[in-house]
């Protein structure tokens, strides 16, 4: 159960990984995208910080790795797998809501602009949201 009422998810990758942290209404109370060799320490940074018990982890590739990690870091911590199907397309498509195209780029349908940045950290937050969709609050 998440007493503090946030969570933390984890968009891992073997160069970067998207952390994000959210309260259980959805609304993102830090994000950012970093190096994986730094997740341990970033992942216990926040869990001091914000007190989640409970991790939302994609379930990609380097999830297994990721999820050692995490649970080296902060012992105790619940880490959940969600589905990564179609969350980078759906990042993609966040990350231009939250940073509009300036100039003329903004005339280009948004399937065709490319982030100038990793999209990472959206991809987190898509993740926990999935998970805050479908679990009740108590599993919070």
């Amino acid at each position: 159960m998440m007493e503090n009422g946030t969570l933390a998810a984890v968009d891992p990758g073997r160069e970067k990984c998207g952390i994000a942290v959210l309260d259980v209404h959805g609304v993102v109370l830090f994000q950012k995208v970093i190096e994986t060799l730094n997740l341990a320490r970033e992942i216990n940074d926040k869990h001091s910080r914000y007190a989640f018990t409970v991790l939302v982890l994609g379930n990609g590739t380097t999830s297994k790795e990721a999820k050692e990690r995490i649970e080296e870091a902060v012992p105790g911590l619940r880490v959940v797998l969600v589905d990564e199907y179609r969350t980078t397309d759906m990042a993609k498509r966040a990350y231009w809501q939250a940073r509009p195209p300036r100039g003329w780029r903004r005339l280009l349908p948004a399937s065709m602009l490319v982030p100038p940045e990793p999209v990472d950290d959206f991809v987190a937050i898509i993740l926990a949201r999935r998970f805050l969709e479908k679990a009740p609050l108590s599993d919070v």
